[in-house]
């Protein structure tokens, strides 16, 4: 199967000299959940924002290697940042609606993408509201403010708004920090219908949430990629990842 992202030989240098990333390579296959876990440092938020990169909105960085889509290498000169960034949609750990109604932020970047036709905008509301698993419960008001949202709600309208533009994969970092159990349940949730669509990479709240949610896992250690599979929680090969996991570190 072809990956849809492709990690080679990558290296990523913040501008005091931290090494953030150490040759880090690996292979995301499409319509999976993949997590990136490790302790704070490890580098798995650098990562997962190199996908997409919002790693250059960071001034005097240094990297090496590279990053493929779809076999094609996205740090190559005259790449369109703003269309990968629509085709590679990331969602933060703080839910941050837009001002205006909960149709209004589905919507805007559509509009700012050019779509005008309202048939077909009401079209893609409801499709990303369902995927997120947000429709029953915002669809008779679709008209009122996105602020009036509970915290789980906001973001999973974030995660809607991202799916209304019809990415390729949905990148998730660390979406639910600051939720309570029953909306962190219902996040959770969605993955599984979003992963029939979507590739979704995500950096997870705790190791207890990587295992729950993960097809395949990598484990991240001081820039270092440790160790990739599906087994890391129940079965891993590396000690490091092992005393990890149960806790013994971090």
């Amino acid at each position: 199967m072809t990956a849809k992202i492709s990690v080679q030989n990558l290296y990523f240098t913040y501008d005091d000299g931290t090494e953030a990333l150490r040759n880090i390579n690996l292979e995301i296959a499409p319509n999976q959940v993949f997590v990136l876990f490790g302790p704070a440092r490890s580098g798995k938020s650098t990562l997962l924002r190199l996908f997409n990169r919002l790693s250059d909105l960071t001034e005097k960085t240094r990297r090496q290697g590279a990053v493929l889509f779809n076999g094609q290498d996205i740090f190559e000169p005259g790449v369109d940042v703003s269309h990968l960034r629509r085709r590679i949609s990331m969602v933060f750990a703080i839910p941050t609606p837009l001002p205006g109604t909960i149709r209004d932020n589905l919507t805007y970047g559509l509009r700012m993408a050019g779509l005008r036709d309202e048939r077909v905008l009401a079209e893609r509301v409801e499709k990303s509201l369902k995927q997120a698993a947000l429709w029953d419960e915002v669809k008779d008001r679709l008209e009122s403010s996105a602020f009036a949202l509970s915290g789980g709600q906001k973001q999973r309208l974030c995660i809607a708004r991202s799916l209304a533009l019809e990415p390729e994969v949905l990148l998730l970092d660390n979406p639910t920090s600051g939720l309570d159990p029953i909306s962190t349940g219902q996040v959770e949730d969605s993955l599984y219908e979003l992963k029939r669509r979507y590739t979704v990479v995500m950096v997870p709240h705790s190791v207890q949430q990587a295992a729950r949610v993960a097809d395949t896992a990598a484990f991240l250690l001081d820039g270092e990629l440790v160790e990739v599979g599906n087994r890391l929680f129940t079965y891993p090969r590396d000690k490091r990842t092992e005393d990890y996991v149960t806790g013994r570190f971090g």
